[in-house]
């Protein structure tokens, strides 16, 4: 189990790591070891909340495929090791934020100087642009 709060964990067992080879530094190695981590996440199949789930879908974005499932890749680390950690660090602090509830907005009026302040600066520019208008008659 990894730990994202106190009170929710996820399942190992929920999380597939497919290892390829990278770009990047390692020279002549980059080419033989297939250090990036590809983990995958299948959502909606974990034993996370509901409103979570929602949340972390929404989160997810373009790192989301057409079947639900969050796929974050990591190939900054030479090992292989270093890059499940960040990939599955990553993951955690998407499911912790995802945990945190948006939130509600409440409705509110504009104050009566918002709506004076407003419309005194619609007048000053109104004036600009009249006065900057060609006045028939003028020689210009």
């Amino acid at each position: 189990m990894i730990p994202v709060t106190p009170t929710l964990s996820l399942d190992e067992r929920d999380i597939e790591e497919r290892f390829v080879r990278a770009s990047g530094p390692g020279g002549q190695n980059v080419n033989k070891v297939s250090t990036a981590v590809q983990l995958r996440f299948d959502i909606q199949a974990s034993s996370l909340p509901a409103e979570v789930k929602a949340r972390l879908v929404a989160l997810a974005g373009k790192r989301l495929t057409t079947e639900g499932i969050l796929v974050i890749d990591s190939r900054e680390h030479r090992t292989q090791a270093m890059n499940r950690e960040a990939a599955q660090a990553r993951l955690v602090a998407l499911v912790e934020q995802a945990t945190h509830r948006p939130k509600a907005r409440r409705a509110t009026k504009p104050t009566r100087g918002d709506r004076e302040r407003r419309l005194g600066e619609k007048l000053q520019r109104a004036e600009v642009k009249t006065l900057r208008r060609r006045r028939p008659g003028s020689d210009d």
